[in-house]
């Protein structure tokens, strides 16, 4: 039987409410979700690598990466730009994933727009599915897509928050190029 991976675990608060991250040794970011949904988040682990494929330990602050979500949210957008992401998920959802990560800072895009971004202008169900499904929401920006007709639909941590982030990246961006 394998070794179970180890992750590292750390909260951290920002101004819509506590965030958990899980992390690798390696620095890689594995896991965000809002500390009410991590029930969810930890479901979503045992899906991806096991039952016992993975041991969380409590750490503070793993490979840096509780600070540069605090800076994100104190304003300074870009730095999680370049933060390390590894997940796991089909070769289709880290292709969605990977196109969300495109999605400029303060913009958004609908579900059609994003399938035909990634070359499938016919799988927006399995599109918006993917989206739902990443396991790294504000790095890998989920929220930055909305319904065809710019709506905001569907976001695992509550549409309020999701207006938040958008509302958040939006302001800055303006203030940042005025």
């Amino acid at each position: 039987m394998a070794e179970p991976l180890h992750f590292l675990i750390d909260k951290t608060d920002t101004p819509i409410g506590e965030l958990v991250l899980i992390a690798d040794r390696e620095g890689h970011l594995r896991a965000v979700d809002w500390t009410e949904h991590e029930g969810r988040m930890r479901n979503l682990l045992r899906l991806h690598y096991g039952d016992n494929g993975f041991q969380l330990e409590t750490a503070r602050n793993p490979g840096g990466l509780t600070d540069t979500l605090r800076t994100y949210f104190s304003g300074h957008l870009d730095a999680i730009d370049n933060l390390s992401v590894r997940t796991e998920g089909t070769p289709f959802q880290r292709e969605v994933w990977a196109a969300l990560r495109g999605i400029p800072c303060g913009a958004t895009v609908s579900y059609s727009e994003l399938a035909k971004r990634i070359g499938r202008p016919a799988a927006v169900r399995a599109v918006g599915l993917a989206n739902g499904a990443n396991p790294v929401g504000i790095v890998v920006p989920c929220h930055r897509v909305v319904g065809a007709n710019g709506s905001l639909t569907g976001y695992g941590g509550g549409i309020e928050r999701k207006r938040w982030l958008l509302d958040h990246e939006s302001r800055v961006r303006r203030t940042s190029t005025a």
